[in-house]
């Protein structure tokens, strides 16, 4: 119901409420929710995205922060609903949630800002220490049988509808508009640094000479192990793809036009360590839907979407064992939940002298 009322001058001026946005317990997603939790919890992981213990977790530790108070107009929308209000386009929440479009334009950039800020500490960090890179190159030795690597680079462009205003500075080389999500993966697959906004337009290259993290490395104040400390006395070291420069703490495949054996097998080598950084942009595509759309509100909401997404991913990782699942043979970026952990060495059967 919109109700009108009217002014000295026989003005009308309409009132915020509609009836069936006021009775969201009755039309929207919350009876359905709870529903699943009772009779069809495989349903209920499946729309959330995360089992539903997860999710408790999660809140938990968002509450305090998403919480707000009733006042004498209305009450405030549970910090239960802010956190679940989450994917899609505003119009279609709308429907699903029955909280306004309007509403939804704020709770939703507020409550992945929130996500990023409580979760980053403990499960986004950048190592600190030569023992925490020592940890990391250990386990890309004993996991990829690569040595003396600290993480793999790579960028993804995450689709958004054209700013408004913006020219052509977000249009990108795969011709739509974009920000890029420039992340450093450790062994297992946790976003160990991200950095979020850049224009699509700008390389790969261009990015992380732009980043904080490639600030330190060349300022060498990212306490890195020394090479006297490290596996064959070399330089710990980050992998890319072609799209990087050299340097003497980034690794790149040898062009496909110069290959002798030895270079194939380098490039072999270090293809399977940096599946890593591929296969993690996999799952989070595959879990976070809103990837897979063009991402239609402003650039810096969208950074915190992406942020609070690189977050959540990291912490279903900690907490939750089957978000990555072991199977048998290694592949490559894949649209399921199931990517492959096993770390697995193939024959070169290719590779001849």
């Amino acid at each position: 119901m919109v109700v009108y009322h009217y002014t000295s001058k026989r003005k009308m001026r309409r009132k915020w409420v509609k009836n069936w946005l006021a009775r969201r317990d009755l039309f929207g997603h919350m009876p359905l929710l709870k529903q699943l939790n009772e009779n069809e919890p495989n349903d209920l992981k499946n729309y959330l995205r995360m089992s539903k213990t997860d999710f408790d977790r999660l809140l938990d530790l968002l509450r305090p922060r998403i919480t707000k108070q009733d006042t004498v107009m209305r009450q405030a929308i549970p910090a239960e609903e802010r956190l679940i209000a989450t994917g899609k386009s505003y119009e279609d929440l709308k429907f699903s949630t029955g909280i306004a479009a309007q509403t939804l334009g704020s709770i939703i950039p507020e409550t992945c800002k929130a996500i990023y800020e409580i979760l980053q500490d403990t499960c986004m960090k950048v190592p600190q220490t030569s023992k925490d890179w020592k940890e990391v190159a250990n386990g890309f030795k004993d996991r990829w049988q690569m040595i003396n690597c600290g993480g793999c680079i790579d960028g993804k462009h995450i689709r958004i509808c054209q700013p408004a205003r913006s020219g052509a500075l977000y249009y990108n080389y795969k011709n739509f508009y974009s920000i890029v999500l420039m992340a450093i993966v450790n062994h297992n697959y946790e976003l160990i640094y991200v950095d979020v906004g850049k224009q699509g337009r700008i390389s790969d290259g261009g990015v992380i000479q732009a980043t904080t993290f490639y600030r330190r490395l060349q300022n060498e104040t990212l306490n890195l192990p020394k090479p006297m400390d490290c596996e064959e006395d070399l330089n710990v070291v980050f992998i890319g793809d072609a799209a990087f420069s050299i340097e003497e703490h980034v690794l790149k495949p040898f062009p496909q036009k110069s290959l002798n054996y030895e270079r194939r097998i380098y490039n072999y080598r270090l293809s399977m360590a940096r599946n890593v950084v591929e296969n993690a942009f996999g799952l989070i595509a595959s879990r976070f839907r809103i990837l897979q759309t063009s991402i239609n509100v402003n650039p810096n909401d969208t950074n915190y979407i992406v942020l609070a997404i690189c977050t959540l991913h990291n912490f279903l990782i900690k907490h939750n064992s089957s978000y990555v699942k072991p199977t048998s043979e290694n592949s490559e970026t894949q649209d399921t939940e199931d990517i492959d952990v096993s770390g697995q060495l193939f024959p070169l059967q290719n590779c001849k002298k």
